[in-house]
């Protein structure tokens, strides 16, 4: 069985309500005000957290030209020089700490992504409650083993991951003193395709890592995140932006704030109704107990007349006898002049 993890004051893990993450990502389009108000909006909308990412174009790849350094594939950054791209999208250093300053002051967690060395120092300088490894990174040992290091939990993407690369970074993390993990299925497409999702790999994620599992999701709308609360994810992680129609490396998948808000109230509703086994009547049910069917006299029956499929009937509502006693009323006598409408009972019936 999973276990859980704590982020600040937060336990997260199976029964426990979802944790859910607005991705700021590059949405504040170098604004620092914009940036602020995704915060807010986060807040608003009921977002437990928010999460930046931590790099500069020169810490995440280098400034060159060769073909290896342009992005295609099929992309909505095809075409684009990655030093370029990562100079766009990234999130300034020196705003950071302010950030987390305007999440706490909102009662929000604010953690980021690391993407080299010098960005883990940086975010412990902050004092964020949790390391996050993004799926590409997964693959970068030294820097998960720096992460767990630090002695903070770990979020753990694993878009496009084997299960044998997932198990190596898992090892590596609690060789380096990892002992707080949390595992996101992820895909990594921008946007990600609902047919590729594979939800179904997330209770199987669950049960053969023995770890808390949750969604980093690409998607457009908000199915996948409910379907996977469902599921078991015990963390969700969505871009959310202020206006999706503005330009931005991010923005085309990401959620405006009353989308997002939908997603949470959804995925609050869905742990409501997840409940726990039960059979039985609820407390609601209580009331339309008597609607179930039962025996009735339907027809007028004369002290001593038998009882047949004509006048005794399994009729709504329930005041009568158990509709499993139809056989053995039938062919008996009544014991009594009975009105039609009148439900059967036991005094009723003559039973020798």
């Amino acid at each position: 069985m999973p276990g859980s993890i704590k982020i600040a004051t937060r336990e997260i893990g199976p029964g426990q309500p979802a944790y859910l993450v607005a991705e700021v990502s590059a949405n504040h389009n170098q604004d620092f005000d914009r940036a602020v108000r995704i915060i807010n909006a986060a807040k608003d909308a009921g977002a437990d957290a928010v999460k930046l990412q931590t790099y500069t174009a020169d810490t995440i790849t280098i400034a060159s030209n060769r073909e290896e350094f342009h992005v295609s594939g099929g992309t909505v950054w095809d075409g684009r020089n990655l030093h370029d791209l990562y100079g766009e999208a990234y999130t300034p250093w020196q705003w950071q700490p302010k950030l987390n300053k305007v999440a706490k002051d909102l009662g929000m967690d604010l953690f980021s992504s690391a993407f080299d060395a010098t960005a883990v120092d940086f975010l412990e300088e902050i004092g964020v409650p949790v390391h996050k490894v993004a799926s590409f990174e997964l693959v970068d040992i030294p820097l998960i083993q720096k992460m767990a290091r630090t002695g903070k939990p770990l979020i753990m993407s694993t878009g496009m991951a084997s299960a044998e690369e997932i198990e190596e970074a898992l090892q590596c993390a609690r060789g380096a003193g990892a002992t707080q993990i949390a595992l996101l299925k992820c895909t990594s497409a921008y946007p990600a395709p609902a047919e590729e999702m594979n939800l179904r790999t997330i209770p199987e994620m669950a049960r053969r890592f023995s770890l808390p599992v949750g969604l980093s999701d690409h998607t457009m709308g908000i199915a996948a995140p409910v379907a996977a609360v469902t599921l078991g994810a015990c963390i969700i992680e969505k871009h959310l932006t202020l206006n999706r129609s503005v330009p931005g490396p991010d923005s085309g998948f990401s959620l405006e704030p009353h989308e997002f808000k939908s997603m949470v109230d959804a995925v609050r509703t869905a742990e409501k109704a997840l409940g726990e086994v039960h059979f039985g009547l609820s407390g609601k049910e209580e009331a339309s107990r008597v609607f179930r069917r039962s025996l009735f006299v339907v027809q007028d029956v004369q002290q001593g007349e038998v009882f047949t499929e004509s006048n005794v009937r399994s009729i709504r509502p329930g005041h009568g006898l158990h509709t499993r006693y139809l056989a053995e009323v039938l062919g008996k006598r009544a014991g009594r002049q009975i009105k039609r409408g009148t439900p059967l009972s036991w005094e009723l019936v003559i039973r020798k």
